[in-house]
Formats: C-alpha cells, sequence, structure tokens
C-alpha cells in the first residue's frame, strides 16, 4: 500500500461501475454541518468589463474556497458576476429540488453522483458537454456521473471508504477476518477495538455495508444490463438475515456503539483509543496531521465472501432553469474542470481528484493508493430514485439490533417488508 495504485485496480473500478450505469457509483455520507446561508460577491473592479451575467452557486464550506477562488478568475476574464450560498452538504439536494421549479434555485451546485436519480426524476438537472474533455476524466467518474447513459455532471472526486490502520498501536498484519480482526484489536488493550461511527437514531449503514456485502446480501440485485433493479431488494435474504445476526453481536459485544458518533469516533481514533477505524479520506487528512501512522486496508470479511464498500463520485451540476446555462457551462467545464482546481479541491477535502491527471500527480501518496485499492473491489452507491427509501428503515433498524431491541431476524424482515412496500407505492 505503499506504492502508487496500479492502474489495473483503477480499471477495476471502472469495470464495477461501468456494469452498474444507471446506478452510478456511491458518495460518501458527509456528516451534517451547521447550515451557513449568505452571499458572498466578487464583483469585478469599474476597470474590468460591464458583468454580461450572473451565476448564482451552492457549496457547503469544504469546496466553498477553492470554487470562489477560482470564480474570481471567471469573474475578470468572462466579465461575469458569481454569487455564493454556502449551505450543509446534506440540504443541497432537497433545497435544490424544492427551489428550481419555482425560479429561484442556483445556477450551479456541488453535489454527489447518487443523487441524479432524484435530480433526474424532478427535471431539475441539465445534461453537461464534455466533448473531448471527458476522456481527461477517470472513467468511473464520468460513469458514475451519467444517468441513463446521458452526463448530468462534471466529477471533481472519487471516494470510498476503507479499514484505517494505527500502525503505532499494531504491528502484525491485518487479519483475515472481522472477528480475527476484532480479538487483535481487543488485545492491545484499548478503550475501542474497531470504530464504527454510528448515530443513535439513524444508525449509518453506509460504514456498515462492506460488513453487509461479505453476507452476500446487497442493497439491490440487478437487470440483465447490470443496472441496480429496484424491483430486486436483494438484502431480503438468508445472507440480510445472517448479517443482522452478525450485528446484534457485535453489539453485545461492545464492538459497535450507537452512542459512538462520526465526531467521537474520530476524535478517540485522533487519541489512540483504537488501533482500527472504518472512515473515509475525510477524516485522514487530520490523522496525518496530528502525525500519525496510518496505512489503508480493506475491511476483512464477516461472513466469507468479500466485503465491499459503497463508491461515490463527487462534482458540479447545472440547473435545468438556469437563465445563463451557457455561462454556468463555461464555467463548470473550463474552470472547475481544471488539474489546479481539482488539485485544489483535493486539497480542501481528502478526496482523490476525478480528473486523470490531477489524480497521477498525487497517486504515489500512500493513502490516495491505498483508497483506491480498497475502491478497486467496492460497488456504486446506487443512484436510482428508489435508494431513498431505503435509508431510514435500514438505518432505525440496524440501531434497534445493536441496541438489542428485538429477534435481529424478525426486525430485518420486517424492515424489508416496509421498504418493499414503500417501493411498490413510488
Amino acid at each position: 500500500m505503499r506504492r502508487s495504485i496500479p492502474m489495473a485496480a483503477m480499471a477495476g473500478l471502472a469495470l464495477v461501475l461501468t456494469a452498474c450505469s444507471s446506478g452510478g457509483g456511491g458518495t460518501a455520507t458527509t456528516a451534517p454541518t451547521t447550515e451557513a446561508s449568505g452571499a458572498a460577491t466578487e464583483s469585478a473592479s469599474p476597470s474590468e468589463p460591464a458583468s454580461a451575467g450572473e451565476l448564482t452557486v451552492w457549496v457547503d464550506d469544504t469546496r466553498s474556497g477553492p470554487v470562489k477562488e477560482v470564480a474570481k478568475k471567471f469573474e475578470q476574464e468572462k466579465g461575469v458576476t458569481v454569487k455564493f450560498v454556502q449551505k450543509d452538504f446534506g440540504k443541497i439536494r432537497d433545497d435544490f429540488i424544492s427551489q428550481v421549479p419555482t425560479g429561484q434555485g442556483p445556477d450551479v451546485i456541488v453535489g454527489a453522483h447518487d443523487w441524479l436519480g432524484k435530480l433526474v426524476q424532478n427535471g431539475v438537472v441539465a445534461p453537461i458537454e464534455l466533448g473531448d474533455k471527458a476522456s481527461g476524466f477517470l472513467p468511473v467518474a464520468i460513469t458514475a456521473m451519467s444517468y441513463d447513459g446521458t452526463l448530468y455532471g462534471l466529477p471533481y472526486s472519487v471516494e470510498n471508504i476503507g479499514l484505517v490502520k494505527n500502525n503505532a498501536l499494531v504491528k502484525d498484519p491485518t487479519p483475515a477476518t472481522f472477528d480475527e480482526l476484532v480479538a487483535q484489536a481487543k488485545a492491545v488493550g484499548t478503550q475501542y477495538s474497531v470504530l464504527i461511527q454510528q448515530d443513535e437514531v439513524s444508525g449509518d449503514p453506509y460504514h456498515l455495508y462492506p460488513l453487509q456485502t461479505s453476507f452476500g446480501a446487497p442493497v439491490f440485485g440487478t437487470a440483465a444490463d447490470g443496472a441496480y433493479d429496484p424491483t430486486k431488494l436483494a438484502m431480503a435474504s438468508d445472507g440480510g438475515r445472517a448479517f443482522a445476526a452478525y450485528l446484534s453481536k457485535l453489539g453485545q459485544e461492545g464492538v459497535l456503539n450507537t452512542s459512538v458518533s462520526g465526531d467521537v469516533a474520530k476524535e478517540a481514533f485522533l487519541q489512540g483509543k483504537a488501533p482500527y477505524m472504518i472512515t473515509g479520506p475525510w477524516n485522514t487528512g487530520d490523522f496525518a496531521k496530528a502525525g500519525m501512522d496510518i496505512s489503508i486496508e480493506k475491511v476483512p470479511s464477516a461472513g466469507g465472501q468479500p466485503s465491499q464498500p459503497f463508491v461515490g463520485v463527487q462534482g458540479f451540476f447545472i440547473s435545468a432553469k438556469s437563465t445563463n446555462a451557457l455561462l454556468a457551462n463555461e464555467f463548470v467545464v473550463n474552470y472547475l474542470g481544471t488539474e489546479d482546481v481539482q488539485l485544489a479541491l483535493y486539497q480542501a477535502g481528502g478526496r482523490a481528484p476525478a480528473l486523470q491527471s490531477a489524480f497521477d500527480s498525487i497517486a504515489d501518496n500512500p493513502i490516495v493508493a491505498g483508497f483506491g485499492a480498497v475502491g478497486a473491489d467496492g460497488v456504486p452507491m446506487p443512484s436510482i430514485p428508489a435508494m431513498d427509501t431505503v435509508w431510514s428503515d435500514w438505518g432505525a433498524t440496524e440501531v434497534a439490533i445493536i441496541n438489542q431491541t428485538g429477534d435481529p431476524a424478525q426486525l430485518w424482515d420486517k424492515m424489508t417488508a416496509a421498504i418493499t412496500s414503500k417501493i411498490s407505492a413510488s
């Protein structure tokens, strides 16, 4: 894991996502932050050309710095005014869907590829044209930002979770099974063994998904063309029930605790209170800044089959109702799609760039290489609208199972029946 990511690994990841082109690739779940709405406008000076138009851009706090910086250049060169609204990432999609039809929404947003099903279904996102520039991006990123064969977003990052190892606490190789990993971690004698963030109400199926897939229980099955099929809830299976029993076991053993939020888990790992943590690149930058010696590895299998994290792509979308569509496309494609900007976004958020040249320039980073190798065996986060129906029941049921509030198999079956019913009714 100390070499640059093998091209074969990236090719494997591209093939995984290409097989599910309608589903797209995954996105990381970003912990909500306090929403900060407000305009931050960069205006042309009197000596520059009069404004040729105005764009409104929604970004979160992580992406705002690099995007605002390139917007200054865009304003100067195009005579355009760019206004920014900084929003909680978790609210951007739904606010965009509700505001675009009223004519009050932004021209450009930052977002995750798995939003596409809802965005396309509601008619709020416009296709974009990359032309020859498309070949400059990782194939996995272009595939994920496409829906039903149409490209709707400019990708800027590729991400997935993995097993982060504190090499100062564990010298031995990482075990082959998750049970062996837990035993090894407990032998270290720290407060926690393997940190996996949860929420007391909504759980966190995203961070538990590698364990779930190792029981052969993916969320959805696929159609003949490889696309996710919402009529095939594949976790409604013996594998799903076996995973539920395993969750209960981890709860009984104290490995999983619904009080260990993302912030609690991160701080505990920073303080050396656990030798392992399942997390993504959004946290490893702070681990490195703290001087920690870490490595990124695959999550060992718990159920005998390969553990497969969700893979996600993030990027920029253009409103279908933008009154300055050409300017928006120019800003997104020719300014946000450059190597310098993609590297700046990487520096700001720690997510590997989607532009091949930018990725290649940092691929000798062992953390980037490690997550890339894990992602090569990952599966795409479904972008079909039915995925929205899954999260609430899925997370709440996992909380109930971890907290020992009922029979795991019965709770799981009740969950899958509820999800199936909701999908049928939608």
